[in-house]
């Protein structure tokens, strides 16, 4: 019932740009936080941007000055703006919402599909 629809990779080359957006449905959580992570082949999980609230983001800096992230109030859709691209952004990209539930405030995490981004000349 609950997942993540996720929207916007595809193929690039260097230097371009790509915007990815992430629509949940079916949450009956509060949403605390909501982010993109990636993995490259041969390489861990990692974090490239949350926004919390409205106005709170955290970057990784090997995308500072880059990506942007952002969310609609009214869907709950996070966007992530992608611009000038390197191949060293090559990876799957995966959105990700975690919240709280209930009298004791259970934590609760739900992750996106993953959408392949492709840098290359």
């Amino acid at each position: 019932q609950v997942h993540l629809v996720e929207s916007g990779g595809g193929s690039v080359q260097p230097g371009g740009s790509l915007r990815l957006s992430c629509t949940p449905s079916g949450i009956t959580f509060s949403i605390d936080v909501q982010g993109w992570y990636r993995q490259a082949p041969g390489r861990d999980r990692e974090l490239v941007a949350t926004i919390t609230g409205r106005s709170t983001m955290n970057y990784a800096d090997s995308v500072k000055g880059r990506f942007s992230i952002s969310r609609s109030d009214t869907t709950n859709t996070i966007y992530l703006q992608m611009n000038d691209l390197k191949p060293e952004d090559t990876a799957m990209y995966y959105c990700n919402v975690a919240g709280r539930k209930g009298k004791s405030w259970d934590r609760y995490n739900v992750w996106g599909q993953g959408t392949q981004i492709t840098v290359s000349p």
